[in-house]
């Protein structure tokens, strides 16, 4: 059964209602049970991209994928051996959230699925950063 969503209004500096962003209402799924399941899946995932080097890299595959680690590297406001670098795709490719392809001597990473790049949406709304 689909949940009905009520999405709480808050009142902004200026005294006007206005919608608020996805990490600031509360929705209440009437007649839908959170499953175990599913925040085990969003931990998993959330877990996989907890480091500023592995928001960076999703941040830059958003607009340039596929991309070898030397042009990622390259790209970073970071600077991370290529060492590194590789580690954290190994790790986020093995976690699903990153997929790859061998191209003649390089090894091209992309999103898996683009849906995690919604994150950002939640970190540049939220009021706890």
């Amino acid at each position: 059964m689909k949940g009905i969503i009520y999405v709480i209004l808050k009142k902004n500096s200026l005294n006007s209602i206005q919608h608020t962003n996805i990490c600031s209402y509360i929705c209440f799924m009437i007649g839908t049970v959170i499953n175990v399941k599913a925040m085990e899946q969003v931990a998993h995932i959330l877990k996989a991209i907890a480091h500023p080097l592995r928001l960076e890299i999703l941040r830059i595959l958003e607009h340039h994928e596929p991309i070898s680690v030397k042009e990622l590297s390259e790209k970073l406001e970071q600077n991370a051996e290529q060492s590194l670098l590789s580690h954290h795709l190994t790790k986020m490719k093995d976690k699903g959230i990153l997929q790859s392809e061998k191209q003649g001597k390089y090894i091209l990473y992309s999103l898996k699925d683009r849906q995690v790049l919604k994150i950002f949406d939640c970190m540049e709304n939220c009021e706890l950063i």
